[in-house]
This record gives structure tokens, C-alpha cells and sequence, in this order.
């Protein structure tokens, strides 16, 4: 077997990786920066509450259209996750929950109703499409939503990020010169469920944010500078992406997990070899004499 038939051969015959390949390169995109900044606001957990909150939604949307409608699905996920951090936002300011605990309750609810909606109407296959994904179905018109939605993050990044960035590292400095705080706070969820619906798309409500943190991760452990981070995680995602589709079809695994399971492969070697990993702590390298 030729290096053309591992690397290539799957894209250049077969449409459906090629669309996968696609949706994984656009998700990298949208969801690598947002997964950055859900690190650095330590709201990672938030993101994942977030992507069970969209189930419901979903199931909803999948109710309505009688099947797998990425439209129906994708635009009830949207309004079901927006209503999750909205509502999880007003209980924390008038009760004495903290935030995480109120998205933890809403979310934990927003995944069993899911789960019960889906199977009241549909099979185990429908909810299994449902929490895990279906990359390789996904056809023209959903991949045009995901790079609608990976545009719509990108512009919007471009728009907020300096106010986004003084929100991250110094919230009372923006309060102390006027900034709108709760507006781009609001803003960012927003992308956030965006590019989680279009990550539900793919992966599924269970691993849809796998593409937005693991990145993350793997970008703080190589750099400590927020457009590096960003580009490392970009990079990161797509090639998780791109390495998780040719394993897959080789191995004959499902395209999903394996895409994330590539990503946690790489999060470990970088936790080993990294500038900020353990080689460097446990083998430090010997200072240079004048």
C-alpha cells in the first residue's frame, strides 16, 4: 500500500470523506479560538454543559421535521442552548447557586429530556446519530451551515476580540472605562452554542465539544500567547480531523470517536513533551555556562 492510498486515495474517491474532511477543517476553524477563550474565562466544564443542553432542542427539531434534519435539529439546539446559559445565568444572580452549579442542574435535566423525546418517537439508531454524530452523512447542505456558522464566528471574533480579551485577563478594567461586560459575556455564549450545533452536526451531543477543548488544551501546553494558542488549536483540530478520518477508514472505526480519541493522543504527548509538560519538568535541560 502506497503513501497515496493511506493519505489521499479515501478523499479522491469516496464524496463523503471529502465532505467530512470539509466539516472537520471548517469546525477547527470556529470552534479552536472559541475553545481558547472558554479556557481562559475557566468556563471548559460550562462548554461541556453546553453541549448536552442542546439535546432537547434537537430532539425537538427532530420531532417536528419526522426525521435527521440537520435544519430542524440545528436551529432547536440553538434555542434550546441559549435558553440553558440564559436561564443558568439569571438563577446564579438571584439565588445563592454559583453558575456552575446552575448549569450543572440544567444541563444534567436538558440530557435526560433529551434522551426521552428522542426515544419516544425514534429508534436506537436515530438517538444514537443523536449523542454520537454522523460525519460521514453529512451532505451539502449541512456542510454549508457548519462554514456559514464558522464564518459567522470568525467575523465576530474579529469584531469583539480586543473587549473579549480585557473580559478574560480584567473584567474590572473594562467595568472601570465603560465597557458593556454582559454584552459581549452574551456575545461569546452565543458563539459558543453556535459552533456547538455545528459540532452536534458532526460528533454528536456527547462529543461535540471535544473539538473545541482538547485543542485548547493541547494549544496552552505549547505557548503562552493568546494568537498562538489560537492558531495551535486551529491547527490542532484540523489535523485531528484529518488524521481521525484516515484511521477510521483504514481501521474501519467510527469516524467520530476516533477524530476525538486522535485529539486525546495528541493532548497526551503534549503533556509529556511540551515546553509546559512533565519531560521538561522531570529532565530539565542543563543550564549553558558563558
Amino acid at each position: 500500500m502506497t503513501a497515496y492510498d493511506i493519505f489521499l486515495a479515501p478523499f479522491a474517491d469516496y464524496g463523503f470523506m471529502r465532505r467530512a474532511l470539509i466539516a472537520c477543517l471548517c469546525l477547527g476553524l470556529g470552534s479552536g479560538p472559541i475553545g481558547v477563550f472558554l479556557m481562559l474565562r475557566r468556563m471548559s466544564l460550562m462548554g461541556d454543559a453546553m453541549s448536552h443542553a442542546v439535546l432537547p432542542g434537537a430532539a425537538i427539531g427532530y420531532l417536528i421535521a419526522g426525521s435527521l434534519s440537520l435544519t430542524a435539529m440545528g436551529l432547536g439546539g440553538l434555542v434550546a442552548g441559549l435558553s440553558v446559559a440564559l436561564l443558568s445565568g439569571l438563577v446564579s444572580r438571584m439565588t445563592v447557586l454559583q453558575e456552575d452549579a446552575s448549569f450543572a442542574s440544567f444541563y444534567l435535566t436538558s440530557l435526560a429530556l433529551g434522551v426521552l423525546i428522542v426515544s419516544l418517537r425514534g429508534s436506537n439508531i436515530d438517538l444514537l446519530h443523536v449523542l454520537f454524530g454522523t460525519i460521514l452523512a453529512i451532505d451539502a447542505p449541512a456542510l454549508y451551515q457548519i462554514g456559514a456558522i464558522t464564518t459567522v464566528t470568525l467575523l465576530a471574533l474579529a469584531v469583539i476580540y480586543r473587549p473579549l480579551v480585557m473580559e478574560c485577563f480584567d473584567p474590572g478594567f473594562l467595568r472601570a472605562v465603560g465597557g458593556r461586560g454582559p454584552v459581549y459575556h452574551f456575545l461569546f455564549l452565543l458563539l459558543v452554542v453556535l459552533n456547538l450545533v455545528a459540532s452536534f452536526q458532526a460528533l454528536g451531543t456527547l462529543m461535540a465539544v471535544g473539538l473545541m477543548m482538547l485543542p485548547a488544551a493541547i494549544a496552552q501546553l505549547w505557548s503562552r500567547s493568546l494568537p498562538a494558542m489560537m492558531v495551535i488549536a486551529t491547527g490542532t483540530a484540523a489535523a485531528s480531523g484529518y488524521i481521525g478520518l484516515i484511521a477510521s477508514y483504514h481501521l474501519e472505526f467510527a469516524s467520530g470517536p476516533t477524530i476525538i480519541i486522535t485529539a486525546s493522543l495528541i493532548y497526551g504527548l503534549s503533556i509529556l513533551f511540551a515546553p509546559s509538560g512533565l519531560a521538561r519538568r522531570f529532565f530539565p535541560r542543563p543550564h549553558l555556562r558563558g
